[in-house]
């Protein structure tokens, strides 16, 4: 019992258990969004794209995750205004923005001679670095989040297995799929200090893959993404201070059994 303790007596573990219960809940939500609507590169692309905001927010002497958020913000409305008006696939629409927002904050990163912010946190995550301040501006985006999936379950659920239905009863399908990508955007940045931008596509979409193995109805299928995705961020971080390994990593990895151990469990049951 003392073992399982440990890691509490610390302020900075604390913290960064309440930041993995949130991340964990927030991303299995979302990605149970993300993978029935086909959408698990849009993760990586977003992710990718708010990195030309970090550059931006570290340029205006702004908070780097403000920064992070506006252009992911942006960039996700940019996919869905090029995908709808330009009648270009999303896949395509995806590469095209995330590639070109990378490339901005590469360029303006290249222009600074004394370019001192610490990228190593913000590619593979540093949640035991969550302070305060960080921990208030995560659990205020995740509770908005929260507030607009309730809010727009109906609709989200219609749009996502039926839009062209949806669209015909009257729902308006644009409107709902911008405001998707916005809390898309928001859970891709609320996972950045946890996982990073190279690992929270895999947050996003794996615990909602491994859950759509054993479930094909939604309701359940969210509800167990849920709780993968909850054993993933609290394990992972447990396992990664036991193991003195990377966080994030560990959380992905621990998502990566779970997903082959839904897939083995899968077939198991087909036999």
């Amino acid at each position: 019992m003392n073992a399982l303790l440990a890691p509490f007596q610390y302020e900075f573990m604390q913290r960064a258990f309440i930041e993995a219960l949130a991340v964990g809940i927030l991303c299995s939500v979302m990605g149970t969004y993300v993978v029935l609507r086909k959408l698990s590169f849009i993760g990586d692309g977003i992710a990718h794209a708010s990195f030309a905001g970090i550059v931006i927010a570290y340029l205006r002497g702004m908070d780097y995750y403000v920064g992070a958020a506006i252009v992911a913000v942006l960039t996700a409305l940019g996919i869905g205004f090029v995908h709808r008006r330009g009648k270009i696939s999303l896949d395509t629409t995806i590469g095209v923005l995330f590639t070109g927002a990378f490339a901005l904050g590469v360029f303006l990163m290249s222009t600074q001679k004394n370019y001192a912010v610490d990228l190593q946190s913000f590619l593979f995550g540093d949640i035991l670095g969550v302070g305060i301040a960080d921990l208030v501006l995560i659990l205020v985006l995740g509770i908005a989040v929260a507030i607009a999936i309730v809010v727009m379950y109906r609709g989200l659920l219609y749009t996502t297995f039926d839009p062209v239905v949806a669209q015909a009863s009257g729902m308006r399908a644009a409107p709902i799929e911008y405001v998707l990508l916005v809390m898309l955007a928001l859970t891709i940045i609320v996972s950045l200090q946890a996982v990073g931008i190279v690992l929270v596509a895999a947050l996003l979409v794996t615990p909602a893959a491994a859950a759509y193995q054993l479930t094909s109805r939604f309701t359940p299928m969210m509800l167990l993404s849920t709780v993968f995705g909850v054993i993933s961020t609290i394990g992972g971080l447990y396992l990664s201070y036991f193991l003195r390994g990377s966080s994030g990593a560990t959380i992905v990895l621990l998502a990566t059994a779970i997903f082959f151990a839904a897939v083995g469990l899968k077939t198991l049951r087909r036999a």
